[in-house]
C-alpha cells in the first residue's frame, strides 16, 4: 500500500471511532433511543466488516 491510502484508511478509522463515540453517548444521554451497547456494538459490527472488505482489496 502507498502511503497516501494509509493516511487514508487512518483518517476513516478516526473518523469511524469518533462517529462511534458519538453515537454511544447520545443514545446514553436519551436511553429511550435504544441501549447504548446495542447501538455501539452495531456499529462496531459495520465497521469491522467494511474494514475486512477494504483490506481483501
Amino acid at each position: 500500500m502507498s502511503t497516501t491510502t494509509l493516511l487514508v484508511v487512518l483518517l476513516l478509522a478516526l473518523v469511524a471511532v469518533l462517529f462511534l463515540g458519538c453515537l454511544g453517548y447520545a443514545v446514553y444521554r436519551h436511553p429511550r433511543l435504544n441501549k447504548p451497547l446495542a447501538v455501539c456494538g452495531t456499529w462496531a459490527a459495520v465497521l469491522v466488516a467494511a474494514g475486512g472488505i477494504i483490506l481483501t482489496r
